[in-house]
């Protein structure tokens, strides 16, 4: 999306640089800057020009020109040329507005590229460098990129204040529909989603489409699709995005159009109209492979898993959850990438600061030292005790920051409300034991668990309650759990625990002890809102080491045991051996109806289910 801001920003004078009288250098290099996203033709044809004049030209139109030609390279796609070429600018270049300019589109290449920490090195320099730069449009470049890159790390209060430091720029009106698409798709993506934000959005894709802006028009009219969809309001997305899908597709910006197509098979599936969902999956993973857009193929290939069990084809099911596994794991990596580079680079930017400060302070006590052999031993003594705390203060926050280094490396594997692995981290740990397990030749069993009409609860009577429903749930599956065993939150209300060293048979009756326990604990706690829970199983006895066949045998366990009623252990015993399904005993709450229906092919992954 950085593209967009580089798109407007040259949109903004064009009008005016086009009359620009052409043997004029400084308006062929103003007309250059102006065209160069609207018309490259001729702004190669400009490029020529002011290369002929590159002998009479002053050394700052010698840099200017040598921005000119890195941003055409990098147009062509030879990014990392065109990387060499900016950074020499951004380091060697007489005018701090040009040397901005090269430091704003560098953050837009090296993200694009996935070098993460280099994009943030950049984005602190040109931050601290901001102040000294009076060019409007260069700033509004600056915040903009710096904004964006900002919302991909996940520091989305961060990336608020700059979207508003660039609508404060006296004359940005221009530059309106960047700073709101960023602002209200930090928004969006922070989170609550509520009603007042939806208007918010309609309000500011409207004022876009006035503006002649149809790329962040565009932009919002996504944000509306995806809470209208979050609202049951289907129809309405669909309506929005197919009346904006032609115009969408003549911008040919492949990554939006990805994220058009997900979002229309997403409604479509939500309307049970199977055939438009389908085709509209198959367009986004066709779009998404070849851009590599990690998210809307993650999100393609869940919802052809769904599809595909939902027929009844469990081979092309197994295939596309493996690709979803695949991709929703790259996907996860990059995310996890950004945060950390922008982390690190933090990190880096306080410790230099503290060390600058400490070598200022030691020159002091130097000064000090010398200015005290003058004065008597007593007062000495004073001055360097004196100091000696303030150096014992500096190694203070040295630890605090290693600390905060740590915190931030546990941050990335938990869950941040339950405080057990979170699925990434479960992954991670789950594949390497489950292969020692099969050298061992050793048992194991893996346990799915989703509470049952949890929508409810949270629509009922809130999130808080919900919340503390995780974490009830949560503290009895503990008390049942080995020193080995690993657990962990894969989305949502669904949880995963792999029993290491446990047969079939036990994996049964520790399930069943677990949910006996948690419908007790509900009863016992808050016997208003009863809780209950669903639990698949799959043993590696039935389907072998390979934790994704596991993922899949398990959540086909608890998915029939949905079906069949919920609150209730199912094991999936078809396998090697060519069984099929076994349904555990229930306790006393299954006297009453529990039958009611599921949304076909659940996803084992669903962060916002209908169960």
């Amino acid at each position: 999306m950085a593209a967009v801001i580089l798109l407007l920003s040259t949109f903004v004078g064009a009008t005016a640089a086009a009359t620009a009288p052409a043997d004029d250098t400084a308006q062929l290099f103003a007309r250059a800057d102006a065209i160069k996203m609207l018309d490259n033709a001729s702004y190669v044809a400009l490029m020529e020009q002011l290369e002929l004049r590159a002998t009479t030209l002053s050394d700052a139109d010698k840099w200017h020109l040598r921005y000119l030609e890195a941003w055409q390279t990098a147009y062509l796609g030879q990014n990392d040329k065109a990387t060499v070429m900016l950074e020499a600018i951004a380091k060697q270049a007489t005018n701090d507005n040009l040397r901005e300019k090269a430091r704003a589109t560098l953050m837009n290449i090296l993200g694009l590229g996935h070098r993460y920490e280099e994009a943030f090195a950049y984005m602190d320099q040109a931050l601290d460098d901001l102040p000294n730069v009076n060019v409007s449009q260069t700033r509004q470049q600056v915040l903009g990129e710096a904004a964006q890159l900002l919302i991909e790390a996940g520091q989305y209060d961060l990336a608020i204040n700059y979207a508003d430091q660039l609508l404060l720029i006296p004359d940005a009106k221009q530059y309106s529909c960047i700073g709101m698409r960023i602002k209200l798709g930090a928004e969006f993506l922070e989170g609550p989603h509520t009603n007042e934000l939806l208007s918010r959005l309609e309000s500011a894709a409207d004022a876009c489409v006035a503006d002649h802006n149809i790329l962040s028009a565009d932009s919002l009219r996504l944000y509306i699709a995806a809470l209208k969809i979050e609202q049951d309001r289907s129809n309405e997305a669909i309506a929005l995005l197919q009346s904006s899908y032609a115009g969408m597709l003549k911008l040919q910006y492949q990554d939006q159009a990805s994220q058009y197509d997900l979002l229309l098979a997403e409604a479509y599936w939500k309307q049970n109209n199977v055939a438009q969902a389908e085709k509209y999956a198959v367009t986004t993973v066709d779009l998404a492979s070849k851009g590599h857009f990690a998210e809307p193929l993650s999100r393609a290939y869940q919802l052809l898993y769904q599809i595909a069990r939902q027929k009844g084809d469990l081979r092309d099911a197994l295939m596309y959850h493996e690709k979803y596994m695949s991709a929703d794991n790259t996907h996860l990596d990059d995310t996890r990438e950004k945060a950390l580079a922008y982390q690190v680079v933090k990190q880096q930017v306080d410790a230099k600061k503290i060390e600058l400060d400490t070598l200022n302070k030691q020159n002091k006590i130097l000064q000090l030292q010398q200015a005290l052999d003058h004065k008597d031993m007593e007062t000495s003594h004073l001055y360097i005790a004196l100091l000696l705390t303030i150096l014992a203060s500096i190694a203070f926050w040295l630890y605090r920051l290693k600390r905060s280094q740590l915190r931030f490396m546990r941050m990335a594997r938990h869950d941040g409300l339950t405080n057990i692995f979170n699925r990434q981290h479960f992954v991670e740990e789950a594949d390497p034991a489950l292969r020692q397990a099969a050298k061992s030749m050793r048992c194991a069993s893996l346990v799915l668990i989703d509470l049952d009409h949890f929508k409810s609860i949270n629509d009922n009577h809130g999130h808080i309650v919900g919340d503390h429903v995780l974490k009830r749930v949560v503290h009895v599956c503990q008390r049942y759990l080995n020193s080995n065993d690993i657990f962990g939150r894969l989305g949502g209300e669904e949880f995963g625990i792999l029993l290491l060293e446990c047969t079939a048979e036990d994996a049964i009756e520790r399930a069943e002890q677990i949910r006996r326990a948690i419908y007790a604990a509900s009863s016992d706690e808050n016997p208003d809102i009863p809780v209950s829970a669903s639990l698949g199983i799959a043993s590696t006895a039935h389907h072998g080491h390979d934790l994704r066949r596991l993922l899949v045998a398990a959540d086909e366990a608890l998915y029939r045991a949905k079906r069949d009623g919920r609150n209730r252990v199912v094991i999936n015993i078809s396998g090697y051996n060519g069984a099929g399904f076994n349904t555990t005993g229930t306790d006393e709450r299954k006297a009453t109806d529990h039958t009611s229906k599921t949304r076909p092919g659940s996803e084992p992954f669903n962060y916002a289910t209908d169960k």
